[in-house]
């Protein structure tokens, strides 16, 4: 089945497409990549975006508003996914949408909220579309997060020692797979989210992250700020958890900063970032890890890489790239994953990673021009994934 996974991450700065022909072997899933593609969202639209998220007020119109932009985005980078990396033609296309809330309240997610009207896609592309993944296994007890532990879990068992599948987002998560355990996954903290912020805030929207890792490199990390920002209690809570930008955000590090004298730019640039490396290390070393495999944005900064390997004291940090899957595109892959099993009447996910009490098919689908897309063969869970 040729299906596209449509990603749009906390950091909110482009849509992904990543396309792949799926397959069931015997136990094996196996994925052929495609290719990949990624298109930024309108300018009116990411800004209006941006001024809709936590801690902003928003009001129904607005989410009306978001719902229908953001869908008919993903419907347009759909489109050229469609042409571009399919050859005119896809069996199903799976979109994440936007998260704009993740409801926490004292360690449990009662609620999460993608915004993103699938219509949209299906109308321009006549192709089904799996959407809103997150919901059932909050509906279940779980996090809704990170989702694409399912798809850690069955890449990376069977390899040596305890690997740990990390993605660095806008908010870091990491999957921890031991050999003779229940595999565990959760959000260790932020990523780029306090980094993009400060970034954003700086240059009065200007530049929007730390291009290269340039500013962190100059800078300093303050010692006290980064103390404060450690003490945040989320780190110490057991796993699963989930966190977002309704925790991490300016006006958090606005309140951390209070009575300090002025920090310089560069140096709370590089305080924030090293408190992603921190919290990362710490939350990998606590559990044993072995090995690292890392992928999203936060991969293309080389100051936090080094500092995260800085921080990780000879565990070893590589790339998915390395392991045959793109690091660019690994959470849209990931989403088609989650997509096509849902079609085919597979749960997605796994219920120690995200708390559920029992796994679950995941998302709502809508449909396109044609009847839904259905494998053939034998429809059994798989138990391990293959990169073609």
């Amino acid at each position: 089945m040729r299906v596209i996974g449509l990603m749009s991450g906390t950091s909110y700065d482009a849509i992904d497409a990543a396309a792949a022909d799926l397959r069931i072997e015997d136990d094996q899933l196996v994925l052929t990549p495609l290719g990949m593609l990624s298109d930024t969202y309108p300018d009116g639209l990411r800004a209006e975006l941006a001024r809709s998220l936590p801690p902003a007020t928003t009001t129904l119109e607005q989410v009306c508003r978001l719902d229908t932009g953001i869908g008919q985005a993903f419907a347009s980078v759909a489109e050229q996914a469609v042409e571009q990396l399919c050859g005119g033609h896809a069996d199903l296309i799976v979109s994440h949408g936007q998260t704009v809330f993740h409801w926490v309240d004292e360690g449990r997610v009662h609620g999460t909220l993608q915004l993103g009207q699938p219509a949209w896609i299906a109308e321009a592309t006549g192709t089904a579309v799996v959407s809103d993944l997150r919901s059932r296994d909050v509906a279940a007890g779980g996090q809704g997060a990170p989702l694409v532990s399912i798809v850690d879990v069955l890449w990376l068992r069977g390899r040596p020692g305890t690997p740990v599948a990390l993605n660095l987002g806008g908010i870091a998560n990491i999957t921890v797979v031991p050999a003779a355990a229940d595999p565990i996954a959760f959000d260790t903290g932020p990523a780029n989210a306090l980094a993009d912020a400060v970034v954003r805030d700086l240059t009065a929207g200007q530049s929007t992250f730390d291009a290269e890792g340039v500013m962190a490199g100059r800078g300093q990390v303050h010692q006290e700020l980064f103390a404060r920002l450690l003490a945040e209690p989320y780190y110490a809570r057991p796993a699963p958890k989930s966190t977002g930008k309704e925790l991490f955000h300016l006006g958090y590090l606005a309140e951390a900063m209070s009575g300090l004298p002025l920090i310089g730019s560069d140096d709370l640039v590089a305080t924030v970032t090293a408190l992603t490396a921190r919290t990362v290390a710490d939350a990998v070393l606590a559990h044993g890890g072995t090995e690292v495999i890392a992928a999203g944005g936060g991969i293309r900064n080389p100051v936090l890489m080094r500092m995260l390997a800085e921080e990780l004291r000879g565990v070893p940090l590589r790339s998915t790239d390395e392991l045959g899957l793109p690091s660019a595109a690994k959470e849209a892959y990931a989403f088609a994953v989650l997509g096509y099993l849902t079609v085919n009447g597979l749960a997605g996910t796994v219920p120690s990673c995200t708390g559920a009490r029992h796994n679950s098919v995941l998302g709502s689908i809508t449909p396109g021009a044609g009847p839904l897309p259905v494998s053939t063969g034998p429809h059994r869970a798989p138990v391990a994934l293959r990169i073609s």
